[in-house]
């Protein structure tokens, strides 16, 4: 009996560690997230799995470009998968397809994106305030986004994408990223 309690106090031991390593990276480092909506269109489509980096955010600020999930400003239950096209301070300026960004004393920049699917013609300008973010859609003509409901504040952000499983065919490491 001795010799058979040893052996199922081994095996406790290796799944209560294994068990306590999966729920530190999935709490602290890393998570999984099923793409659902057509926002992010051609980059993204519905039912692709993504792994999203949590534990970078605690080194540095998401970058223009990098695509993000974040907890909805207006229904924070919800996740969204977007670009981050603006950045704290700056000013946002969208006439029709073109995204020029400025910021106080700096020269402004028109945005290449050549990720985007649109035929929507916009005209809006946003001030981001501190620790907000201008995000939108790939896919613009579909996409409720920064246009719409405003920034992301900095907290609401959950991670980066960092690999894409699914499709096997589509599989890689920070896929969509694209930095100016």
């Amino acid at each position: 009996m001795g010799e058979e309690k040893r052996e199922w106090w081994g095996v406790l031991k290796v799944f209560l560690i294994t068990f306590a390593c999966a729920l530190f990276i999935r709490t602290f480092v890393a998570q999984p997230f099923v793409v659902n909506g057509a926002s992010m269109e051609q980059t993204f489509r519905t039912n692709e799995y993504l792994v999203i980096d949590e534990l970078s955010l605690h080194l540095r600020d998401p970058l223009r470009g990098e695509v993000i999930v974040f907890k909805s400003p207006e229904n924070p239950s919800r996740f969204f998968i977007k670009r981050v096209i603006g950045l704290p301070g700056e000013t946002v300026s969208i006439k029709d397809i073109k995204v020029t960004i400025s910021k106080k004393g700096d020269n402004s920049i028109t945005l290449n994106e050549p990720y985007i699917n649109t035929q929507t013609h916009t005209n809006t300008e946003r001030t981001l305030g501190y620790k907000e973010y201008f995000v939108m859609g790939d896919n613009r003509d579909v996409s409720s986004d920064s246009r719409f409901w405003g920034p992301v504040p900095r907290n609401f952000i959950i991670g980066r994408v960092l690999f894409r499983f699914l499709p096997l065919s589509k599989m890689g490491i920070t896929p969509g990223k694209t930095i100016y």
